[in-house]
């Protein structure tokens, strides 16, 4: 098989929500229906003593969320699904966003009860930053939720995106009986089967048939009103609208429940983009392109526990990867080549000899990789958008067991490498600072550094309220600038010079003091230097 049918085969994508909107959930029901496993274990289910095939961190396990991104590949219908599973919590958004920089498309998961909350609108923005195709499913219509029609009034005014409806709930919480597809016109009525591909299907070809009316009494009648109304009011799908983010198909199901997801899954490959260029600084990379070229999102250590090991995670963008061949690594200029480069089903990987676009593959790695950095064939150039956020917490590391100081100094390291937070420096003496997004971030920090590196430490809390790199022409302001502002200035794990500023009114009237000097709110300003 060439190169171009094997991008044609694959489909690569992110399921992002709010927390507890049943993405895990979702996640597992795909994995079911591709044939990767057999029975899923139901998340929140104390009868079946088994987590979530996408949550394999032992603080996943205990809190029952997801804190780190799982990527998991599969066959169905003759198409390669790579999917990954991100962190809903809001404290983990800069790994989601980080992940939607090496996917092709997205599913957001609403639940229907809830409707759409602050995290969705947050992680609808960054999907809109870079058009990305968004398919939603609305999940739980098992449950006493909001009626449909209100739901798809908010999706368009909070997120800010045209939806049309594929699949149509009948009935909703005690009364829901499966879905109609809009798409071809049929009725799918579900046996719940929480664990299984449900072999109960009843199909009905026409909404008009009367057996409708017997399997499901009056809510037949509101359906046929329903996508009477639904047919007059909303535009028919355009691909190529969803294709540039414009338009988002909408499905109505439960996924613990395994209501509405084939239906889904079904169009899912049908239109889901297929793997597209990446931006670099030396333009637009096409998968096309023969040379093989990809580029770091993630870095994970110690996802065998048993093996302490670290794994980086790279999404393949143009050409072919080989296994033991040597690839060039652009930020180091040095060759490398992977011995046992790997594919996922979660934590569970097997060994593969070759990947090709919009696969995501792990390369063992014994320090050699952070985020966001390129492998290729020999070319050197940068592949761009894969950014650090100035975080919005700040604390001071302090070591509690002065007998660990190196396990706590290399478990730090490692672990902020991964992207869990950002490490910073002061310029002088030995304090480390950690920035995240969120409080919960601290707590794994913690828990992992006790369990995979036996180091401990506390974490005092600092009044900054921002973190900016700066960068400046004028090299004599920049130098007095750094003098003035020694005690705020640190380095971030890149040895860039980072400004502490401790209130929005500092910030703001140091810039005004320092015309010269730019300050960035993400650490994208690298690539454009």
């Amino acid at each position: 098989m060439n190169l171009i049918e094997e991008i044609e085969k694959r489909k690569t994508f992110a399921i992002i929500s709010h927390p507890d909107a049943g993405k895990t959930t979702l996640t597992e029901k795909f994995l079911l229906f591709g044939g990767a496993i057999q029975t899923a274990g139901a998340v929140k289910n104390n009868k079946i003593k088994k987590t979530a095939t996408s949550d394999f961190m032992e603080i996943e396990k205990q809190r029952g969320i997801s804190v780190a991104t799982s990527v998991m590949g599969f066959e169905y219908k003759n198409k390669l699904i790579n999917l990954l599973d991100t962190p809903g919590h809001k404290d983990f958004a800069e790994d989601t966003y980080r992940t939607l920089t090496a996917v092709d498309s997205v599913i957001l998961v609403i639940d229907c009860v809830k409707g759409v909350e602050t995290q969705t609108e947050k992680l609808m923005e960054v999907c809109r930053m870079r058009n990305t195709p968004v398919i939603v499913f609305i999940n739980k219509c098992d449950l006493e939720g909001q009626d449909p029609f209100s739901l798809l009034d908010e999706l368009e005014e909070k997120l800010g995106i045209q939806v049309r409806p594929m699949t149509w709930p009948i009935g909703i919480g005690a009364t829901f009986k499966g879905v109609y597809n809009l798409n071809h016109k049929n009725v799918n009525l579900f046996q719940s089967d929480k664990t299984k591909i449900s072999k109960n299907i009843i199909s009905i070809s026409n909404i008009e048939d009367t057996k409708l009316d017997e399997l499901v009494g009056n809510e037949a009648g509101r359906l046929r009103e329903d996508v009477e109304l639904i047919e007059g009011v909303y535009d028919e799908l355009s691909e190529e609208a969803y294709l540039n983010g414009d338009i988002a198909p909408v499905y109505f199901g439960s996924a613990v429940n395994n209501f509405g997801i084939q239906e889904m899954l079904d169009q899912f490959i049908g239109i889901a983009p297929k793997p597209k260029g990446r931006e670099t600084d030396i333009g637009i990379i096409e998968p096309t392109r023969e040379k093989f070229s990809g580029f770091v999102f993630k870095i994970h250590a110690n996802l065998d526990p048993n093996h302490r090991d670290r794994i980086a995670f790279l999404r393949v963008c143009s050409g072919k990867f080989e296994r033991n061949k040597f690839f060039h690594h652009v930020r180091l200029g040095k060759k490398l080549r992977f011995a046992n480069p790997t594919s996922f089903m979660a934590k569970n990987k097997s060994l593969i000899d070759e990947a090709f676009p919009g696969d995501v593959i792990g390369l063992y790695d014994t320090g050699n990789f952070k985020i966001g950095d390129t492998m290729t064939e020999g070319d050197n150039f940068t592949f761009k958008g894969i950014p650090s956020f100035s975080p919005e917490i700040f604390k001071e590391v302090v070591n509690t067991d002065p007998l660990k100081s190196k396990q706590l100094e290399k478990g730090i390291s490692q672990l902020t490498e991964e992207g869990v937070a950002q490490l910073f420096s002061a310029r002088m003496g030995n304090k480390k600072y950690i920035g995240t997004v969120g409080e919960l971030q601290f707590e794994v920090i913690q828990y992992r550094l006790k369990h995979e590196y036996n180091a401990s430490c506390t974490f005092h809390p600092m009044n900054f309220y921002k973190a900016c790199w700066f960068t400046s022409s004028n090299k004599e302001m920049l130098a007095e600038f750094i003098r003035l502002k020694s005690n705020y200035i640190v380095h971030d794990k890149d040895e860039n010079l980072v400004f502490l500023a401790q209130t929005q009114g500092v910030l703001r009237i140091t810039q005004d003091n320092y015309p010269d000097i730019s300050f960035h709110f993400t650490s994208e300003f690298k690539n454009k230097n």
